[in-house]
């Protein structure tokens, strides 16, 4: 089977390898970024690729794809294993949530959580001690713990417009890329599953993810005590992992697993996000688009944003009345809404391709990503 891609296009077959393009032409995709899928394309043992609009290239590989093969290669997946998005509805009233309080309270995910979660730890079936002292923490990058409004929603998923939702963002912190880096020379030629290398990766991958989904319910549940009210899981989803895949590995990265119920796609700080319903398209591989994806690397935007004060002030407010809290000034550039797609246009993708349904819309109420280090990881 060739490579088959939507929109009417028709590239060259790459070794027999079927790689399927869930965007249109009016996606944005940067030509590396095709070029990384191809060059994976021709991989040892590679079988199939689904690619989504939220692609763009990355360290190892394409970001934004999920891709199956017979081996495991390990910097598919990256150094942030278990990365995902969990969702959560707050019992908390619109009309009692105030932007600015509530940005003061929530200050406190900038600050080690101080707590003994070695108990924790044990219930999700980790060893204690298991980078005890990260968890609760949300990283750097694009990762945020992010307050949300419902505005649009369509009935019978049991959602209602404004109200109050929770997405965090965040992965395995340093114990992903402790993984990865923990690998012997030639890991990244492809790793036999039954072999000695490939069996340690995969205990240590599965560590990983249970350790990020515990991480991020952590983060939500201070996020909560902040906020003073409580809040109930809607959906929690990685985007990356490995998993077993029709006798092979399905490596994700930077592609929702979809099949778990909703799929958050997350926008920019100042943009909308998005709940999607997952309908198994034929070649999708059980994923979908988990996010925006970036437009522009992290380094160029040190020249696409104005840098004075009064602009960098502007920068931590949105067009809804949101606040963004952020005060690492390389960060706040970095992720300036523009550096991302447009989360709509990516949406519109995934709908008219056949991935998903488009179930809800949530505007951005109030950031969290990053206060000010004093003596430490803050």
């Amino acid at each position: 089977m060739g490579n088959f891609v939507l929109d009417g296009r028709l590239s060259a077959p790459v070794r027999s390898v079927a790689v399927t393009k869930f965007y249109t032409s009016a996606a944005w995709i940067e030509g590396r970024a095709e070029d990384q899928l191809a060059q994976v394309a021709g991989w040892s043992g590679v079988r199939e690729i689904a690619a989504f609009p939220d692609l763009h290239p990355g360290k190892y590989g394409p970001v934004g794809c999920a891709v199956s093969a017979d081996r495991i290669y390990p910097q598919l997946v990256g150094g942030d294993i278990g990365c995902g998005m969990s969702l959560f509805q707050l019992d908390l009233p619109e009309r009692r949530f105030k932007p600015d309080k509530s940005a003061r309270r929530m200050r406190v995910l900038g600050e080690a959580a101080g707590v003994d979660y070695n108990d924790r730890l044990l219930q999700a079936g980790l060893p204690r001690g298991l980078f005890a002292d990260a968890l609760g923490t949300i990283g750097g990058g694009n990762h945020f713990c992010e307050v949300q409004q419902v505005v649009e929603c369509k009935a019978g998923y049991g959602l209602e417009v404004n109200s109050l939702y929770l997405l965090v963002h965040s992965g395995s912190r340093r114990l992903g890329n402790a993984v990865l880096t923990a690998l012997p020379q030639g890991a990244f030629d492809g790793l036999d599953p039954a072999g000695e290398v490939g069996q340690n990766y995969l205990r240590d991958h599965d560590q990983a993810v249970k350790w990020a989904s515990l991480n991020r319910r952590i983060i939500a549940e201070r996020a909560a005590a902040a906020l003073r009210c409580d809040l109930q899981a809607v959906v929690d989803v990685p985007h990356n992992l490995l998993t077993p895949h029709d006798g092979g590995w399905l490596h994700r990265k930077g592609a929702a697993q979809a099949g778990v119920g909703l799929v958050p796609l997350a926008g920019s700080r100042a943009t909308p996000s998005y709940l999607l319903h997952p309908l198994g398209a034929v070649g999708a591989l059980q994923s979908a688009a988990h996010g925006a994806g970036r437009r522009y690397d992290r380094s160029s935007m040190r020249g696409r944003v104005r840098a004075k004060r009064s602009d960098l002030t502007a920068m931590q407010q949105n067009a809804y009345g949101g606040r963004i809290i952020c005060e690492d000034r390389d960060l706040l550039i970095e992720e300036a809404p523009h550096a991302y797609k447009s989360a709509k246009s990516v949406v519109a993708d995934l709908v008219e391709t056949g991935v998903v349904q488009n179930i809800a819309m949530l505007h951005p109420l109030l950031t969290f990503k990053k206060t000010r280090q004093k003596g430490g990881e803050r």
